[in-house]
C-alpha cells in the first residue's frame, strides 16, 4: 500500500514516465492495481484546472481508479462544530437532539473514511493487489485511509506501541498539519481556515472498531481519548508543528519530552491497557452499516456522564481477570 499526493496532470494531462514506472513497480506478476482517490469526480475533474488532477487510464492501464468521497477539511469542522452544539444542548428535547445529531453529519463522515479503509484493505487481503491512496496534498484524508487499512490488516497495529509507531509514521512523518488543524477547537469564537478534526475523525473511527472487536486492540479507550487530548494540548512536543521538518527547526526532540516516553513509562502504560486483549493474528472487517455506527460518548459526552462508576466497573474487570 502507498500514499501519495494528487498527480499533477493539469488541464493539458501531463504524464510522469518515472511516475508510472515506480508504482508499476510495485505490481505482482499477472495482477493489476487499484488507486483510490478520496475525492469525489467532480472534484478531482475540477482539480485539472488548477494544475492537479487524477491519474489517465492511458498512461496508468494496469491501474484501476476508484473515487471514494472523503469531505474536505472545512466541510468536517462546520460538522464538528455542529456536532458540540447539539451535544451541549440543555433542552432535553429528543427529536431536537436526534435532529441535531443528524445534521452534524458526523457518523457520515465516519461511515465514509471506514468505508474507504475497507475497501483498500479488501483489496490487498482478498486479491493481493498493490493500491495507491491519494487525495489532493496527501495529508488528511489519505493518512485516514491508509492508517485504518493497516489496523485492519495488521495486528501489531493493534497493540500499544504498533499503534503508537503507526501515528508517528502515518501522520507525524508524513505530514499532517497539527498545529493549521488542531491550533484551537470547536469551542473558538474565530473560525480558523485550516482546522479541521481530520486526527479526531481517525481516532474515533479507530473507536468505533475497538467497540466491533473489543478484544483484538492491546489499548483501550483511554488511550484514544488521551491521544486527542495531546493532539489540541499538550506539555510535550509530539504534535507541535506542521510537519518533520518544522519541528526539526525547533529542535523539539531536544527541547521537550517525548509523549510516548511518558506514556510507555509502566505506572502510566497500565491505564492504557485492554484487560480483555487477546492477541488476535486474524483480519478484522469492521461493520459499516449505519446500525453499527456509535457517537463516541467518550469524547463528545464526556461531561455529561459519570465517569466514576465506569472507572469502578473497570477495575472490577481488571480484578476478575487478574485473580481468575
Amino acid at each position: 500500500m502507498m500514499r501519495s499526493s494528487q498527480p499533477l496532470t493539469g488541464t493539458n494531462g501531463r504524464r510522469c514516465k518515472e511516475d508510472e514506472k515506480l508504482i508499476n513497480a510495485t505490481l505482482r506478476p499477472g495482477k493489476r492495481g487499484y488507486i483510490i482517490d478520496t475525492r469525489s469526480l467532480n472534484v478531482a475533474q475540477q482539480a485539472r484546472a488548477k494544475g492537479g488532477g487524477f491519474e489517465q487510464e492511458a498512461h496508468y492501464p494496469q491501474w484501476r481508479r476508484i473515487h471514494k468521497c472523503i469531505e474536505r477539511f472545512n466541510i468536517l469542522q462546520e460538522s464538528l462544530i455542529k456536532l458540540v452544539e447539539a451535544c451541549n444542548d440543555q433542552s432535553h428535547n429528543m427529536d431536537r437532539w436526534l435532529s441535531k445529531l443528524e445534521a452534524s453529519n458526523w457518523l457520515t463522515h465516519i461511515k465514509e473514511i471506514l468505508t474507504a479503509a475497507c475497501l483498500a484493505a479488501q483489496c490487498i487481503d482478498r486479491e493481493g493487489a498493490s493500491v495507491l491512496v491519494h487525495g489532493t496534498e496527501g495529508t488528511d484524508s489519505t493518512l485516514q485511509v491508509t492508517s485504518l487499512a493497516q489496523i485492519i490488516l495488521d495486528p501489531s497495529c493493534r497493540t500499544i506501541r504498533g499503534f503508537e509507531s503507526l501515528v508517528v509514521r502515518e501522520w507525524l512523518q508524513a505530514g499532517h498539519p497539527f498545529q493549521q488543524r488542531c491550533a484551537q477547537s470547536a469551542y473558538s469564537n474565530s473560525k480558523q481556515k485550516w482546522e479541521a478534526p481530520v486526527f479526531l475523525l481517525f481516532l474515533d473511527c479507530v473507536w468505533q472498531i475497538l467497540r466491533q472487536f473489543p478484544c483484538s486492540f492491546e489499548f483501550n479507550e483511554q488511550f484514544l481519548i488521551m491521544l486527542f487530548e495531546h493532539a489540541y494540548a499538550s506539555q510535550f512536543g509530539t504534535f507541535l508543528g506542521n510537519n518533520e521538518n518544522e519541528r526539526s527547526k525547533l529542535k523539539l526532540s531536544q527541547k521537550t519530552m517525548s509523549l510516548w516516553s511518558w506514556v510507555n513509562r509502566s505506572e502510566e502504560l497500565s491505564k492504557f491497557q485492554n484487560p480483555l486483549f487477546e492477541a488476535n493474528s486474524l483480519v478484522i472487517w469492521p461493520s459499516v452499516a449505519p446500525q453499527s455506527l456509535q457517537l463516541w460518548e467518550g469524547v463528545f459526552l464526556r461531561w455529561n456522564r459519570p465517569s466514576k462508576f465506569l472507572d469502578e466497573a473497570h477495575e472490577e474487570m481488571i480484578n476478575i481477570i487478574k485473580y481468575n
